[in-house]
């Protein structure tokens, strides 16, 4: 892609003024309004006329990556049920669930809040939930949704038990197995104990059992996505099959991630995956193998500030606009962003709003020239930003708040 040169007519700024209590509701409303008309303002703009750093996401793209993992699981009959903490954002949300999608998958209570009260109602917290007032609000919860949650410690399954139980309401729970991560969730030997104690407890009902394995982690017998993907299956339905026998109903057997979401389909006895970050795909997923930059449908648009050296590029997006929880080389990956021709630069260093840019033999942009970055790891990306610029055909069709940005309680 060749970067883009404009000139810039417009400066925004902002300021913050301390106003007492009764004009909070006032100044909130005003705010939105605000918002709003520059949503409408800036729809229609050419990539060249948006200021940066920006998040945009290739419409066309988007539409396409959701609709390959809804064929993915539809043609071997199992459940996605999307994670929604890659976007973030109510837009792509219903997209998927008209895609398909049997409810989604949260990695907080704070966004299942956000996204029930929009209207989806069958939400899986897949992470344990822990804390009485955390438990209380799961509750609340539950009598309006079909919540599911991750348990993995007898406290949290008597904190939610009591919740519950106080509310009237019925919070449906699965037991989180440790599949080689070691992060969280049981040993595979503990979870009939963890099972029963989940099926003895008022107010909870037993779902099933899942995991997170990921693509890459500590004694990993393969870089297969696919087979990583296989043995997960495997493992989860040798040990729900061990459950059964012991008079353990397990319901649901829910794994899988972007790149092993295809290899877990495949093993009979899987009933759900939780993909997120295919809906954009990453560096990560493209090293992984399981995407290719023609797929990669977010990218960061960003404006050159400086020229220090002649293989050198200054540009308004650091750490704060690029994601800074991979280390790259962990990864197999060098730098934290490159070009979105895959060649011409490299972020190779990063400050909070300066990214580094090692630049390509031959590619020499010019102070104020735009450039657009795919970055590492999307999701933490996402979760800097308050919206994301929906481009077709080279202009912005829409501008989506990410709606549940910042909530991590």
């Amino acid at each position: 892609m060749k970067s883009l040169v404009v000139w810039h007519t417009r400066e925004r700024c902002a300021c913050i003024v301390m106003l007492p209590p009764s004009w909070l509701l006032c100044a909130y409303e005003s705010r939105r309004k605000q918002e709003g008309s520059l949503e409408m303002s800036i729809t229609g703009r050419s990539i060249a006329d948006i200021d940066t750093p920006a998040l945009l996401v290739n419409e066309e793209r988007l539409e396409a990556n959701i609709q390959r993992y809804a064929n993915m699981a539809a043609q071997n009959g199992v459940r996605l049920r999307p994670h929604i903490k890659t976007h973030k954002t109510l837009e792509i949300a219903s997209r998927q669930l008209r895609a398909g999608a049997g409810g989604i998958t949260v990695a907080k209570l704070s966004e299942a809040e956000v996204f029930s009260a929009a209207g989806i109602r069958d939400i899986f917290v897949a992470y344990p939930v822990i804390g009485r007032e955390k438990a209380e609000r799961a509750a609340r919860l539950a009598r309006e949704s079909h919540l599911i949650v991750g348990v993995e410690s007898a406290v949290g399954i008597q904190q939610l038990s009591e919740a519950a139980a106080s509310a009237g309401a019925t919070i449906f729970v699965r037991v989180e197995i440790d599949s080689g991560l070691k992060r969280t969730g049981v040993a595979p030997e503990k979870a009939e104990e963890l099972c029963r104690q989940a099926m003895a407890a008022p107010g909870l009902e037993l779902d099933g059992i899942f995991t997170f394995r990921g693509a890459s982690f500590a004694g990993a017998t393969s870089s297969d996505p696919q087979v990583l993907g296989r043995q997960e299956g495997e493992l989860m339905v040798a040990l729900t099959t061990r459950l059964r026998e012991a008079g353990i109903p397990i319901k649901e057997v829910s794994i899988g991630s972007t790149p092993t979401s295809s290899g877990a389909v495949l093993v009979p006895g899987v009933t759900e995956v939780r993909p997120g970050t295919y809906v954009f795909f990453d560096r990560m997923t493209t090293g992984a193998g399981t995407s290719t930059y023609a797929e990669i449908a977010l990218s960061i648009l960003a404006t050159v500030v400086s020229r220090p050296a002649p293989d050198l590029a200054v540009i308004d997006a650091g750490s704060k606009t690029f994601c800074g929880d991979v280390i790259p080389e962990k990864v197999g990956l060098e730098g934290y962003g490159i070009t979105t021709d895959g060649k011409s630069g490299l972020v190779e260093r990063m400050n909070e709003e300066h990214g580094i840019v090692r630049l390509a033999p031959g590619f020499s942009p010019q102070i104020g020239d735009k450039l657009t970055f795919f970055p590492n790891h999307v999701c933490t990306s996402v979760n800097l930003s308050d919206e994301l610029l929906v481009i077709r055909d080279g202009s912005v069709k829409d501008a989506w708040s990410v709606a549940a940005r910042g909530r991590r309680q």
